[in-house]
C-alpha cells in the first residue's frame, strides 16, 4: 500500500479515506450495536471503522435482528394460541398479548445479538 501526502503549513500530512459504503439508513438494532461497540467494545469498533467494514457489520445485525424477532414471534403466537379469533373476540386482550410477545421477542434478541 502506498501512502501519498500533502502539504499543510510545515507538515505532510497523509491522505486517508475511509471507504463509505451507500446503504439504507440503520434500523433500531444497527444503531443499538453501534452504541454497546462505541461504549463497551471500542477496539472493535475501531478496527471495523478503519477497515471499512462498519456499516456492513451493522447492517446485517440490524437485519437478522429483525429477521430473528420476527420468527421469535411467529413461534410465540403458535404456542400460546394468540389467534384471529382471539382478536376479533376481545381486540385489548389481543393486543396486549401481541405487545408481551414483541417485547419478550426483543428482550431475547437484545440478550443474545447485540451484546456479544
Amino acid at each position: 500500500m502506498e501512502l501519498t501526502y500533502q502539504p499543510s503549513g510545515d507538515y505532510l500530512l497523509p491522505n486517508l479515506a475511509l471507504k463509505i459504503q451507500p446503504t439504507e439508513p440503520l434500523g433500531k438494532y444497527g444503531r443499538m450495536r453501534k452504541a454497546f461497540l462505541k461504549t463497551n467494545r471500542k477496539g472493535q469498533y475501531s478496527a471495523l471503522l478503519l477497515s471499512g467494514s462498519l456499516m456492513e457489520h451493522l447492517t446485517t445485525i440490524d437485519r437478522q435482528a429483525r429477521e430473528q424477532i420476527d420468527e421469535t414471534i411467529r413461534q410465540l403466537v403458535i404456542t400460546l394460541g394468540v389467534n384471529e379469533q382471539m382478536k376479533a373476540a376481545n381486540p385489548l386482550l389481543w393486543t396486549r398479548r401481541m405487545n408481551s410477545l414483541r417485547t419478550m421477542a426483543e428482550e431475547t434478541v437484545l440478550r443474545e445479538m447485540l451484546n456479544t
